[in-house]
């Protein structure tokens, strides 16, 4: 290791430097005043002229600084290599209280991974530039003086000790580090991340936790404000439906729908439809224009009816689109299958999806798109999420990788723009199958990774639904059920009946946003069966409903579904407002209703059927 010259001594692995104090600057104005006198000795009248004034221009600087900044440099030498009278006192003049000391300090395997604390990564608003704020303890021992910027691939895990370095600031306690952004290019650096480094040996070497942007709101253009709703009140859309009357008549405020991508990637094979061509960052994408026109439709006419929409982002896998798919799910079955974040064609594509569906979807003519749920139910490794059995920091890291990059894209076209995790209602089970990870687990480690990643503002879609599924009149379960459902924090199941365990958690100060404030969470997507009863069915939803609405912290409650769905229906789960073949259910007006002045006559029914004597005793207020 290369250590700094000068008068430095070592002293457990920490290396003191001197700073000049004022005994030496007034040393130093005492030596130039005797040499001017001698000069007025020998009779020279400009000499006197400057004696006169009072000080020289050198002694003049030495009197305006301060002892930091007085160097040696300044000083006259008798000739080359000859120490100053000044400097011999300096060297043998012990160190006293009074004095201050620059400290450097050996950088070693026990310190060198967290010895820079990175305080923000973000966009400087309308520079095209970011700015990187760090700082230290102490300054550390290196090649040189500097500490440099240097920027990693999402996938990479190590740093690569060549790679030339995008800025450079001289080493201080408190430093900044700025380079371009280069949005829509090539090298668009909105997906990278960066470390601070300095020289060891000739080659650099990371001294932080590689840090990722986390503002991409400053590069947009659209920052329409978060729409505020009247009700919690949300459904899963029929999108046969759209054309008629019932999301009126139902007075529906918020509204889910899934996007496979696979399927909005590709040519269109529909001359009616054109494909559609997107540049990002060098490259052109094509979108299969039949599709997205239908997604146009939907979007566009829940933005009329006011209805705040929630758009899922599924990876279906596609031979036309294997880049999408993680290299650890390509030899598996699943529903779905997690994103690749491990290569950069991957990468590219989801960024470029991100960003052309924010940027289509931020308008009264397509339609305006404003919540955006990564994935689904990802805990589920085995059938949402499919990857090969990892452990679980692994898992959580390549889903916070996915989760930033539809971050980044969509946020950098719309501002105020939500993006959310997907959770189901398994929260600690300590299962020994390895088919799925627990929610609070997964929760944890993701946002443990997120925050010393660079910290976003990434939001909770939960699940609660009824364990089990089809246990519609889960206030009758038994005995072994319902010790799966408790007020703990560890309980094992979370289902409206417990819903709280959720908000508390995320209320929880390591689960906050960087500003402090709890994290917007939804319920994207619950429902009970009318297979044991329609009475039963609005009963349940009454008993769910009013437990989200006195919870303050629950953004939204979206039931699924509008429509029965056949697949479901085979499994007993008929959870639609309506029969395939139209005719509602009990469940319509209940739903209709129970936002509106005068609900509790509408769910009074409900009372009897739960056993209770009042909803506070579901809602727990007085």
């Amino acid at each position: 290791m290369s250590h700094k010259k000068g008068n430095a001594g070592k002293k457990g692995g920490r290396i003191v430097r001197k700073k000049k104090d004022i005994h030496y600057k007034r040393l130093v104005i005492l030596y130039v005043a005797i040499m001017l006198l001698a000069l007025c000795g020998l009779g020279g009248g400009l000499s006197w002229a400057f004696l006169a004034n009072g000080r020289t221009d050198l002694t003049a600087r030495l009197e305006e600084s301060s002892p930091e900044e007085t160097s040696v440099e300044m000083l006259p030498a008798a000739a080359a290599g000859e120490e100053t009278p000044a400097q011999k006192e300096t060297e043998t003049e012990p160190e006293t209280e009074t004095q201050e000391q620059d400290v450097y300090v050996e950088l070693t395997p026990g310190n060198i991974r967290d010895y820079v604390r990175v305080d923000s990564c973000e966009i400087l608003p309308g520079t095209g530039c970011f700015q990187l704020k760090a700082q230290v303890e102490e300054k550390p021992v290196s090649d040189d003086d500097f500490f440099y910027l240097i920027e990693m691939k999402m996938y990479e895990n190590e740093l690569d000790p060549e790679r030339d370095y995008l800025a450079a600031a001289k080493k201080e306690r408190e430093f900044t580090l700025e380079a371009g952004v280069n949005e829509n290019r090539a090298n668009s650096r909105l997906y990278s991340k960066f470390v601070v480094a300095v020289k060891l040996d000739g080659a650099f070497v990371a001294l932080c936790e590689p840090q990722y942007i986390c503002n991409p709101e400053a590069l947009a253009a659209y920052d329409d404000a978060f729409p505020k709703t009247s009700s919690i009140k949300g459904l899963l859309v029929d999108p046969m439906k759209l054309g008629g009357s019932e999301l009126d008549d139902l007075g529906v405020k918020h509204a889910a729908y899934n996007i496979p991508v696979a399927n909005i990637l590709g040519k269109t094979t529909n001359g009616a439809y054109p494909t559609i061509y997107y540049d990002y960052n060098g490259k052109t994408y094509a979108f299969n224009g039949q599709r997205i026109s239908e997604y146009d439709y939907v979007f566009r006419t829940l933005t009329q009816k006011n209805i705040v929409i929630t758009a899922i982002l599924l990876n279906n896998k596609s031979g036309a689109q294997p880049q999408l798919i993680h290299p650890l799910s390509r030899n598996g079955s699943g529903h779905y299958y997690a994103f690749n974040t491990a290569e950069e064609d991957g990468i590219q594509t989801m960024a470029a999806v991100g960003s052309f569906l924010a940027q289509r979807y931020r308008d009264r003519e397509h339609g305006t798109v404003m919540n955006w749920i990564v994935g689904n139910e990802v805990n589920v490794r085995s059938d949402w999420n499919y990857m090969q059995y990892v452990d679980l920091d692994t898992y959580a890291g390549e889903y916070a990788k996915a989760v930033r990059v539809f971050y980044n894209s969509i946020k950098s076209m719309n501002a105020n723009a939500r993006i959310y995790v997907s959770m189901d209602q398994q929260w600690d089970r300590n299962l020994e199958s390895n088919g799925s990870y627990d929610v609070k687990d997964l929760l944890a480690s993701f946002n443990q990774i997120v925050s010393r990643e660079g910290n976003i503002d990434w939001g909770l879609a939960h699940h609660p639904y009824a364990y089990p599924l089809n246990n519609t009149t889960f206030w009758n379960s038994s005995s072994k059920i319902d010790r799966l459902i408790t007020d703990s924090e560890n309980t094992s199941i979370v289902t409206m009946q417990n819903i709280q365990v959720v908000t508390d958690y995320m209320q929880r100060e390591e689960m906050l946003t960087a500003k402090g404030e709890v994290r917007p969470i939804i319920l994207s997507e619950l429902g009970y069966s009318s297979a044991k009863g329609e009475t039963n069915q609005a009963a349940a939803f009454a008993y769910a409903y009013y437990a989200a609405e006195s919870n303050p912290y629950i953004d939204a409650m979206i039931l699924s579904r509008q429509t029965d769905a056949s697949e479901e229906v085979a499994q007993g789960l008929s959870l639609g407002l309506s029969f395939q073949g139209g005719r509602h259910k009990f469940i319509y007006e209940v739903f209709k209703n129970i936002d509106q002045p005068g609900s509790e006559g509408v769910t009074e029914f409900a009372k009897t059927i739960i056993g209770i004597q009042n909803w506070s005793e579901v809602t727990g207020e007085s």
